[in-house]
């Protein structure tokens, strides 16, 4: 197994290094997201080990880089940061996994060995509805020939939506879909999303492509004219 792991601090990394070394994994450690992406397009990896909190160009931004470039070599982040929306932002970005320190390294190794035995995903098909179109592996949106922005939250609301196109949804259903099943959520969390995404991608362009099914929940219309 070869592992890319890209941390800024140096005894840090070594220690982790070793501990890998010491399971037969080969290891390159580079200590900048720049260095990062430099070996990543230079070697292949069985998988990446990245920090969040790097010198100039932060672990998600490397994150998205790569998946922006169709690299999609597993990637584990490990850092410091522990909070939700932290790992939330981590997943969405592309990441496949989230650990934070102090780690054990039993779970550590357990969890890399884990994503090389799933391989490289392939990139996600775009999800259309209409002339709404939404591209998991950019995180990007288009209403037409127009991109919309979206935050990270909106952005997961939307992408289980169409992938529930033509469905009647549940709002604890997208609350276990986006939030977690683990998660203690205000069911009305759902709804002022869903006002969010009506008031970015439908009421500008004319359109009403979110439905309210009264007493039930919501439903994404693939013809959203």
């Amino acid at each position: 197994m070869r592992i890319l792991l890209v941390d800024d601090e140096v005894r840090f990394a070594d220690g982790v290094r070793r501990g890998l070394e010491a399971e037969r994994m080969a290891v390159d450690v580079v200590h900048t997201g720049a260095d990062g992406l430099r070996m990543a397009a230079e070697h292949d990896y069985d998988a990446i080990v990245l920090d969040v909190m790097l010198p100039g160009m932060s672990g998600y931004r490397v994150c998205q880089a790569l998946r922006d470039g169709d690299d999609w070599t597993p990637v584990l982040f490990l850092t410091a940061k522990d909070g939700e929306w932290d790992e939330v932002e981590g997943l969405d970005t592309g990441g496949d996994d989230w650990l934070t320190k102090p780690f054990s390294y039993p779970v550590l190794v357990a969890r890399l060995r884990a994503l090389i035995r799933r391989g490289v995903r392939e990139r996600p098909a775009v999800l259309e509805a209409g002339d709404l179109r939404l591209d998991p592996a950019a995180r990007r949106v288009h209403r037409g020939d127009a991109e919309v922005p979206l935050t990270a939250r909106e952005l997961s609301v939307l992408d289980f939506l169409m992938r529930r196109r033509d469905q009647v949804v549940t709002k604890r259903e997208v609350i276990a879909n986006v939030w977690g099943d683990d998660v203690d959520v205000d069911p009305n969390i759902v709804e002022v999303y869903v006002g969010h995404l009506r008031a970015k991608l439908d009421r500008p362009f004319g359109r009403r492509s979110i439905e309210t099914v009264r007493g039930v929940g919501y439903r994404l219309s693939a013809d959203d004219g």
